[in-house]
């Protein structure tokens, strides 16, 4: 007992001494935690430092570093709570606050080892979003663009003012930062808007919001338009490029956030003057004309080295370039007009000399010395057609943009182009002029929004033309003016020729207003609110050839129209709320009607008397008939648009008199069977030789997610047709086939017996199908002649087709041919039986995929199918799209794999990967490029990772990484 006594008390002393100790030690190891802390407190500041270089640089913070701030801030707090917890704290409690202190100790040194990051902080930021614009090689201007770029890259400057005479190059400087912002990450997203004049406030906010793929509330008041944009634009750090701005505005009016250091945005404006850019605080840069050395390069590579091996001729071309006085666009159009002159020759050149010069000399403003050296070039032209098809062009507002087709179908309304038999030599006329006006650089050549060919006339072009043309010569051009009112009526003289009020706000014309013009041959009035025509406005208008109406809020034409015997074009394109016209039959010189989009309910009361008709445009939501005994009178006719939209109820038509309008290149038609169609096939020997055709055959249809792209010119689209044992025969020249609920088809492609017909078939989309099982069955029966049509093909969407297995089935074929080798796009939704998407061994067919789309897929389990690898083989397998641009993979419950565990998919031209709802997906297989310095490096095209929310978790947490950092690496582009 006594023992046991000693040796409790033995513990207690020692326990007590130990408190002592502790006790003793509580003001040692605080003044240890302090200077520890105060160790970890300094290289937060540091590391804070090094972030804001970093950012700065474009590169986003790593998740670890973080992390590591938050345990410090964490730490930080600790620490706090010890030192009030010491003033405080009992005597005999001492030890235990020891004790903790030891403990915060240890936590502090620990988060100071991890604070160093040999690796650095951040990680290369997303490139920039924003539209690539095609430019030429930049001449000259490189201390103008480096100046900018400074700017752009530095914190003093926000608003940048880029300044310069009509041509001096600015636009074109400013394409090329633009292309060079997308290559950096410095921000986020690059917005580029051609604003001209006059600036409209609401038409700028659509296409802020429209370059972020945003939409503002149309219904709301422009204060709260501006709110939003704001909110939206205050979400990423941008640099918004708005060029050619001739008027004062207000950012915040607008929507625009003012650029700070803070946010990190910049706003650059291109101008004109030197005044609107003081009056939004930019800083000016000032855009100089060329030096000779630059100018004579510039010109040369627009006309070619070889002038220079003709004898004598250097000397007279760099006199030339000389009188250009450094101003790109006209040594480009100057230089574009020579070199339509052809072979070149020493007395032609000499002449042309003397020509410019004298031109010069003539005048002393700077502006009119520019329009006098563009004016030079289109004298050159020689012809008059092309001529006139060029100064047509000037009636259209500021940077208007022509698509092809419709330039050319007004040229051909103007009489501008001699008249034919056939509208297609008249197309082809017209391209020949357009090409002649592109290459003189008269005309740019560009592409729009929907991918179609598109022409523009520069600006400053354009106003020469319109000085070109003055007053003398019978041309009032006030497109785009903003105008609220029609010109007063002495400003419309008697010597007019032709008039545009195109694009202004006028929303009605005074009653008794009455022109007196009986020269006049064009009047333009499209895109104005204008909801009413008095009678007496067309009463002096004799004369009047071509009337254009068009997007206008007109319900009903004045009866004075009938008395113009002479008019020839009556375009009412988009009048959506016109369904009143006067009777027609007094027209008889009409060879155009243009009804597209109006809202008429019956053809217009005496169109039979039309037999000068060419082009007749019926497409309407509400007409329901072409009555028996109309279109067999109208034996002119070139085009007939007699349908309407996808959805609607059929309009009918006699095809039997369609049948006999031998002189028909374009038809646009609902065919109500496959006999119906197959009988036009037949009168019309296979469409050889029409310009285009859109028939619509069976019933109506969902056209949701069909691919509207204008350069599809030839379509047929079959809807609920029983097929039967019969094989479709496919028109020529066909470029977009859609197949829609049908029947009888188990092998799409396999339906059409003269596939080889289809030589240009381009998009091909098969919907709704319950008995398709395959695309195509290659198969002994399987047409080599067919092989070259598929391997045309660029885009296949295959949308709810139950029974779908596989894309292609081989049977029965050796060494089967490989099909879909030019395939761009593919899109698969909703087919529910399929597995496996693509075969894994002629993945050489699919070298030139730009887009998969894979959705609502419910048994889809691979993307590219393993089963034919050899899965014994330690050998790596790597599949190489080199130009996939898009990966979308949406609701597809069962998918394990995008392909073998041992492949990787090779697609360093890859933008965006789109993952929702696939969360029995455990592996992304594509390979990470490598630099130089053997770092992994994301995709160089790269821009978009996004997850939908509720795949968050799967995305942090169950991925798997070939590469431990290739999370790390890529973090920056995901976006749930």
């Amino acid at each position: 007992m006594d023992k046991m006594m000693d040796k409790m008390t033995e513990k207690f002393v020692e326990k007590v001494e130990n408190l002592v100790d502790r006790h003793g030690k509580l003001e040692e190891d605080l003044n240890e935690l302090r200077s520890q802390w105060q160790v970890l407190k300094r290289r937060k500041i540091d590391v804070n430092s090094r972030i804001e270089v970093e950012v700065h640089s474009g590169h986003v913070v790593k998740e670890e570093v973080k992390g590591w701030l938050e345990d410090v801030q964490k730490i930080e707090q600790d620490v706090q709570d010890v030192e009030e917890r010491r003033g405080t704290v009992p005597y005999y409690k001492r030890a235990n606050l020891d004790k903790l202190v030891r403990e915060k100790i240890d936590v502090v040194k620990r988060i100071q080892e991890r604070g160093i990051f040999e690796g650095g902080l951040g990680i290369a930021r997303a490139p920039a979003c924003g539209t690539r614009i095609r430019t030429e090689n930049l001449e000259g201007e490189i201390s103008t663009k480096d100046e900018i770029w400074e700017h752009l890259m530095g914190n003093e400057v926000g608003m940048i003012g880029v300044c310069g005479i009509g041509g001096v190059g600015k636009t074109t400087i400013m394409k090329h930062v633009n292309n060079d912002l997308l290559m950096g990450s410095r921000f986020q997203k690059v917005i580029w808007v051609t604003v001209s004049y006059p600036l409209k406030v609401l038409e700028l906010q659509k296409k802020i919001a429209l370059a972020l793929d945003r939409t503002l509330p149309e219904d709301k008041e422009e204060m709260m338009r501006a709110a939003a944009l704001m909110e939206i634009l205050g979400e990423v750090r941008f640099v918004l490029i708005l060029d050619d701005v001739w008027d004062n505005f207000s950012l915040s009016d607008v929507g625009i956030p003012k650029p700070t250091p803070q946010n990190g945005c910049k706003v650059v404006i291109t101008s004109r003057t030197a005044q609107v850019c003081n009056y939004l605080g930019c800083k000016i840069v000032k855009v100089q004309p060329l030096s000779a050395e630059e100018s004579l390069n510039l010109f040369l590579s627009r006309v070619g080295h070889d002038v220079l091996q003709v004898t004598g001729l250097e000397e007279i071309l760099k006199l030339i370039v000389e009188e250009c006085a450094g101003l790109p666009l006209a040594i480009v159009v100057i230089a574009g007009g020579m070199k339509g002159e052809g072979e070149p020759n020493i007395v032609e050149w000499r002449n042309a000399l003397n020509d410019l010069r004298q031109r010069v000399k003539s005048v002393n403003d700077m502006e009119e010395e520019i329009f006098r050296r563009l004016r030079f070039s289109y004298d050159r032209l020689r012809n008059l057609e092309i001529k006139k098809c060029f100064l047509y062009c000037s009636l259209f507002r500021e940077d208007y943009e022509f698509v092809r087709e419709r330039l050319i179908e007004g040229c051909i309304d103007e009489g501008l182009i001699h008249e034919s038999e056939k509208r297609q030599d008249a197309y082809d006329r017209s391209d020949v002029f357009l090409n002649r006006l592109e290459k003189n650089c008269l005309l740019e050549k560009t592409v729009d929004y929907f991918s179609d060919e598109v022409f523009k006339m520069h600006d400053v072009v354009r106003d020469m033309a319109i000085k070109s043309i003055g007053p003398e010569v019978g041309y009032m051009i006030k497109a785009g003016k903003k105008l609220t009112e029609v010109p007063n009526e002495h400003e419309w003289t008697i010597d007019l020729n032709k008039v545009s009020l195109m694009d202004n706000y006028i929303s009605e014309i005074p009653v008794g207003l009455t022109p007196k013009c009986p020269t006049l041959s064009t009047l333009i009035l499209s895109n104005n609110p204008l909801t009413e025509i008095p009678e007496s406005f067309f009463e002096n208008m004799s004369g009047l050839k071509v009337l254009d109406l068009s997007g206008t809020n007109i319900e009903a034409l004045p009866s004075s129209i009938s008395k113009l015997e002479y008019l020839s074009a009556l375009r009412l394109r988009g009048c959506e709320r016109l369904n009143c016209l006067p009777s027609l039959e007094k027209l008889v010189a009409l060879k155009k009607l243009d009804l597209r989009c109006a809202a008429i309910e019956v053809v217009p009361q005496g169109m039979e008397m039309l037999v000068r008709l060419e082009y007749l445009d019926l497409f309407s939501e509400y007409l329901e008939e072409i009555p028996t005994e109309i279109l067999s009178k109208l034996s002119s006719l070139q085009c007939l648009v007699a349908r309407n939209d996808w959805d609607s109820a059929s309009v009918k038509i006699n095809l039997e008199e369609v049948a006999r309008l031998r002189k028909l290149e374009i038809l646009e038609c609902n065919l109500g069977n496959m006999q119906d169609f197959n009988y036009l096939l037949r009168e019309f020997k296979n469409f050889q030789s029409f310009i285009a055709y859109q028939l619509l055959v069976g019933t109506k249809m969902d056209h949701r997610f069909d691919i509207n792209n204008r350069n599809y010119k030839c379509r047929l689209i079959i809807s609920e047709c029983d097929i039967g044992e019969e094989c479709i025969v496919l028109p020529d020249k066909l470029r977009h086939l859609r197949i829609h609920k049908c029947k009888n088809i188990r092998s799409s492609l396999n339906k059409t017996a003269l596939l080889e017909n289809a030589t240009e078939l381009g998009v091909c989309i098969i919907s709704d199908c319950e008995e398709t099982e395959y695309v195509v069955e290659l198969d002994s029966s399987f047409s080599s002649s067919c092989k070259p049509v598929l391997d045309k093909l660029e885009h296949l969407c295959l949308w709810d087709l139950p029974r779908l297995w596989a894309l292609v089935r081989v049977e029965g074929v050796a060494t089967p041919p490989h099909v879909f080798s030019n395939l761009k796009t593919l899109h698969i939704k909703g087919c529910s039986r399929m597995r496996k998407l693509l075969p894994p061994k002629p993945l050489q067919a699919f070298q030139n995929i730009e887009v998969i789309m894979v959705a609502d897929c419910e048994q889809m389990e691979e993307i590219i199918a393993s089963s034919d690898l050899n899965a014994s083989s330690s050998e790596k397998f790597t599949f190489t799209f080199p130009k996939l641009r898009r990966l979308w993979l949406s609701r597809l419950p069962q998918l394990k794999s995008i392909c073998s565990a041992k492949g990787v998919m090779v697609c360093d031209s890859i933008e965006e990967i789109s993952i929702a709802n696939c969360l029995e997906l455990k592996r992304i297989p594509v390979q990470l490029p490598l630099l130089d310095d053997g770092q992994l490096s994301p995709p160089p095209r790269l821009s978009l990772i996004s997850i939908n929310k509720e795949s968050k978790e799967w995305w942090e947490s169950v991925v798997e990484w070939d590469h431990p950092n290739a999370k790390n690496i890529l973090q920056p582009f995901v976006k749930y």
